[in-house]
């Protein structure tokens, strides 16, 4: 027959905030280890991607790490990644253009 365990917290409910898994010690005994829920990768607000260079970690543990951990040295750098950044600049330079190249249209017609 299998030998019991007891559970470590109140809660004897098998929800995903309540995992266990049952471990042997060094001693023979066995105990249960609760199991954390797994921490998702942070995501790029365009595309979807996960962000590299930022730790994946569950909510509350950001506030714990530094500021420099959280993101990278760019603009946007832990919200959206590299491609989506390179395609905002290129977009931008690119109205700004066709904003110029109307400006001297509209000032050759006037002539």
């Amino acid at each position: 027959m299998a030998q019991r365990v007891t559970l470590r917290k109140r809660t004897p409910y098998n929800t995903t905030s309540n995992r266990r898994r049952v471990v042997k010690t060094p001693g023979g005994r066995l105990v249960v280890h609760h199991l954390k829920k797994p921490a998702s990768q942070p995501k790029c607000g365009d595309c979807g991607i996960g962000l590299p260079g930022v730790p994946a970690l569950r909510p509350r543990q950001y506030a714990t790490i530094s500021k420099r951990q959280k993101s990278v040295n760019r603009a946007y750098g832990g919200s959206r990644c590299a491609t989506c950044v390179k395609s905002r600049v290129l977009r931008a330079f690119l109205v700004e253009e066709a904003k110029i190249v109307k400006k001297v249209i509209k000032s050759q017609q006037k002539k």
